[in-house]
C-alpha cells in the first residue's frame, strides 16, 4: 500500500506529469495518495488514449446484445435484496443481462482502479455503471455476504476514488427515491 508521501510510480507512469492542474486543484486529490493502483493515473490529465478507450467502451455498449441488456437493467429497479437475489438466479429472465453490464462495466471502472484511465475522466464517460451501482448499494454488503464477495468491487473503487463517481451516484440516488416512491 502506498502513503501519503510515497512517491514511487509505476513504470508505465513514470513519464505522465506530477501534479497536473487536475491534481492541484482539487481538494480531495490527497485522498487519492494512500490508495493503489490509481495514484499515478489521479494526477495526470486524460490525453488521447484515454479517449480512445473510452470511445471503444461507448462502441461496445452500443453493441445489440448490450444494448438490450443495458435496457433491461435500466428497467430494473428493486425494491429490497429480495428483488436483487431474484435477479441473481439463472432463470430470471433479465440474469443474462445482469451478468453482461454488470461485468462490462466492473471491467470498465477496472481500468480506473489499475491506473491505465483517470478515474474522473472514465466516470465522466460510464456513468451508466454508477447508475447499475446505485440501484444495488443498499443491498450490497448482503449480496456479497450470500452470494458474491466481489460483486461490483471497481464501481465502489470508483466511487470512493473519484469526485465526480460519488456526485453521480448522488444523483441517481435521488432519482432512484423518487421512481421508488412514484410507483
Amino acid at each position: 500500500m502506498k502513503h501519503k508521501h510515497d512517491k514511487r510510480k509505476s513504470p508505465k507512469h513514470d513519464k505522465t506529469k506530477k501534479h497536473s492542474k487536475h491534481a492541484r486543484d482539487s481538494k480531495h486529490a490527497d485522498k487519492h495518495h494512500h490508495h493503489e493502483p490509481a495514484e499515478a493515473c489521479s494526477e495526470r490529465a486524460p490525453d488521447h488514449r484515454d479517449a480512445e478507450l473510452v470511445l471503444r467502451l461507448y462502441d461496445l455498449r452500443r453493441e445489440p446484445v448490450m444494448r438490450e441488456s443495458r435496457k433491461a437493467i435500466v428497467k430494473f429497479l428493486p425494491r429490497s435484496y429480495d428483488d436483487v437475489a431474484a435477479l441473481l438466479k439463472p432463470d430470471h429472465p433479465d440474469n443474462a443481462a445482469w451478468r453482461q453490464v454488470s461485468s462490462y462495466f466492473e471491467m470498465a471502472y477496472s481500468f480506473a482502479r489499475n491506473g491505465i484511465v483517470p478515474a474522473d475522466f472514465l466516470a465522466e464517460n460510464a456513468g451508466e455503471g454508477l447508475l447499475l451501482f446505485a440501484k444495488i448499494a443498499p443491498y450490497l454488503e448482503q449480496l456479497r455476504a450470500d452470494t458474491a464477495p466481489t460483486a461490483l468491487r471497481n464501481a465502489e473503487w470508483l466511487v470512493e476514488h473519484s469526485e465526480y463517481a460519488a456526485r453521480r451516484v448522488e444523483v441517481f440516488k435521488a432519482r432512484i427515491a423518487k421512481q421508488l416512491a412514484s410507483s
